[in-house]
């Protein structure tokens, strides 16, 4: 049977919709800087990156100290008021660690299930994160890199080739799914017209969904379809991790480096969200980000597990 929605996580996680409402607060406070230690053991300890080859290998500054600017985002189980730093986020991210990180190895994930509607998914109380985004920004890359799992997500150099909601089990214990983009149609003109009904009902009937990983291309300025859609999720009060992709790339002629365009990005939020969603810079070549991002993943999934009601 399926959990019954948690209004104080979604209290906890979700932005507002793009308007200056207010923010609710967040919980209680642990030591966030002895989390991220732990937390950062943990992940590391996972097997491992395969060699990238010379060809494809990029070398990555670390992400600039200006991009982690004073508006972190404060997971749960850490108040608002908390004495908290820059210090004590995880590294190219605004994501204080907070009480509830844990575990974040991956030590095994499966294809599960490809479902061409919302309610043919697995009907379990297991949590889930969602990968959304524009067509060709990376999602099955992020996915293989997570899982480090070569071809869990079979990825094309044709944008908009998933069609269907496809569910990929994490150590047997919480669900990775991957939807289909949007902003290109390599579908038929029909299968275009269903995409925002089909993905809505989705997130709109899925009490097990934690969160929204929702990818932005940062090799590229801000696009306004992204945009639009964290402004959907928002006003549905579904919360979302914004995960900057390809911030290993500089493409010429295509406008800026993946750090201006974040920055970019961060000051047209700034102006619509009194606090911003968590956010995180990533590299399926580099893996940059990788253990970052599933240590907040641990931390949100944890949170779900043991205190949302």
């Amino acid at each position: 049977m399926l959990l019954r929605p948690r209004p104080s996580l979604l209290r906890a996680l979700a932005p507002p919709p793009l308007t200056r409402a207010s923010v609710p607060a967040r919980r209680t406070l642990s030591a966030a800087a002895k989390a991220a230690g732990t937390a950062s053991a943990s992940a590391g300890d996972a097997a491992p990156a395969p060699a990238v080859p010379r060809k494809s290998a990029r070398k990555l500054a670390p992400p600039p100290r200006e991009i982690v600017k004073t508006a972190l985002f404060l997971p749960p189980g850490v108040e608002r008021d908390a004495a908290v730093t820059t210090e004590m986020a995880i590294p190219g991210s605004n994501i204080v660690v907070g009480p509830y990180a844990g575990d974040a190895r991956v030590k095994e994930a499966e294809f599960v299930k490809s479902s061409a509607r919302a309610r043919d998914c697995p009907k379990d109380d297991r949590p889930e994160f969602a990968v959304l985004g524009r067509s060709n920004v990376g999602k099955s890359s992020l996915i293989n890199a997570l899982t480090r799992r070569k071809e869990a997500a079979l990825t094309s150099k044709k944008p908009g080739k998933t069609q269907t909601i496809n569910h990929f089990l994490v150590n047997k214990s919480w669900y990775l799914v991957d939807l289909p983009g949007y902003g290109f149609a390599a579908a038929s003109q029909s299968a275009r017209m269903d995409w925002s009904s089909f993905t809505k009902g989705y997130f709109l009937n899925r009490d097990t969904l934690v969160g929204v990983l929702l990818l932005i291309d940062a090799s590229i300025p801000p696009q306004k379809i992204d945009l639009d859609c964290a402004n959907w999720l928002g006003r549905n009060n579904i919360g979302l991790t914004f995960v900057f992709t390809k911030c290993d790339k500089v493409k010429k002629g295509k406008g800026g480096r993946p750090d201006e365009n974040i920055k970019v990005f961060q000051e047209t939020i700034s102006g619509l969200y009194p606090d911003p969603p968590p956010w995180i810079m990533t590299s399926s070549v580099t893996g940059l980000g990788r253990d970052g991002l599933l240590i907040h993943m641990s931390q949100l999934r944890n949170y779900w597990d043991n205190e949302a009601v």
